[in-house]
């Protein structure tokens, strides 16, 4: 029985949760920066490109019987993705900076108000 109470604690703590939505908005995001590279970037900036240089089908691309096509298009793909992901990492992180504001300095606490109290008297006791 005490196995299963503590795969239970272990399960449901919210830092488990919170992983595991976060994978799945990982995902779902992940899908819509590749759908943005694939059909919006790609099309824009790198057809043109591929055309002007006479490669229309990057993926076979071959030299002395190796096709490094595929290999090409992966890192021509990933380096896409990345600039994608800085400049929406950048731009959120402006956002958020404005919306921070901040931090009130926070009071003494309880304990530390009972402390200065007991200073007080002690001063006061010393002086008469």
């Amino acid at each position: 029985m005490g196995f299963v109470k503590e795969f239970k604690e272990f399960a449901f703590k919210g830092n488990v949760l919170d992983l595991a939505v976060a994978v799945i908005i990982g995902g779902a995001f992940g899908k819509i920066v590749s759908s943005l590279v694939e059909d919006v970037i790609t099309p824009l900036l790198l057809n043109p490109a591929l055309k002007a240089a006479g490669a229309e089908n990057i993926s076979k691309l071959s030299w002395n019987g190796v096709t490094y096509g595929n290999f090409l298009s992966a890192v021509i793909s990933f380096l896409c993705i990345a600039m994608v992901l800085f400049w929406l990492v950048k731009g959120a992180s402006k956002v958020i900076k404005k919306e921070e504001a901040p931090a009130a300095p926070a009071g003494p606490t309880e304990d530390q108000k009972l402390l200065m109290e007991i200073r007080d008297l002690l001063k006061n006791k010393n002086t008469i």
